[in-house]
């Protein structure tokens, strides 16, 4: 695996700028993937690996850069719980790691940094020297990903028989009788103006 700071060069490209949770993003997948037996994510193990992210914030933006997971090649997956934590999973071995961010972690930065005054300097400095044990908490896990959120071709397409929209990947509801996509059968997050 490259070293941190050619892993944080490159979060920070994709990102736009650098920032703590860069930082955090970068460490928490070293980790991860060291956990899980991952040496190569880019390259050779670019199949055996999966990710799952809390939160739609920076470190998600560097995990993606490290990892090369993302949503659009199906190796990454968006859990809404906005926690600053992923989990990391070996699709070969089923081996997986959960990682939180230490809230604790933001008061320790004055430990490691004190003589910066601004919080949020002092917190990216901190977080590149801080021990991974004041920084995260680790879990082991076990993650059941269904056939449908894997990574490759859809499993199904249906077209929805309310709007016309085709349906992929085991997404459709059936509502009486009715094949529908999401939309139609909870309400869109959307209006149409014409």
């Amino acid at each position: 695996m490259e070293s941190f700071d050619v892993l944080l060069e490159r979060s920070t490209k994709v990102h736009g700028h650098i920032c703590a949770g860069q930082v955090i993003g970068v460490r928490m997948s070293m980790l991860g993937l060291a956990a899980i037996g991952i040496q190569d994510p880019r390259g050779l193990d670019r199949k055996k690996l999966y990710v799952l992210v809390e939160i739609d914030r920076c470190a998600t933006d560097a995990i993606q850069s490290v990892t090369g997971c993302s949503l659009g090649k199906r190796s990454m997956r968006w859990i809404d719980y906005g926690v600053m934590a992923a989990t990391f999973v070996n699709l070969d071995t089923g081996k997986a790691v959960r990682i939180v961010a230490r809230e604790e972690s933001r008061e320790l930065s004055k430990k490691y940094c004190p003589e910066i005054e601004n919080k949020y300097q002092r917190q990216l400095g901190a977080y590149r020297v801080m021990p991974e044990e004041e920084l995260f908490t680790v879990d082991e896990v076990h993650v059941d990903i269904p056939k449908e959120d894997m990574p490759g071709r859809p499993l199904r397409r249906i077209q929805c028989e309310s709007c016309g929209d085709w349906v992929q990947d085991c997404r459709d509801v059936e509502q009486n009788g009715k094949n529908l996509c999401r939309g139609c059968a909870n309400g869109k997050y959307y209006r149409k103006l014409a």
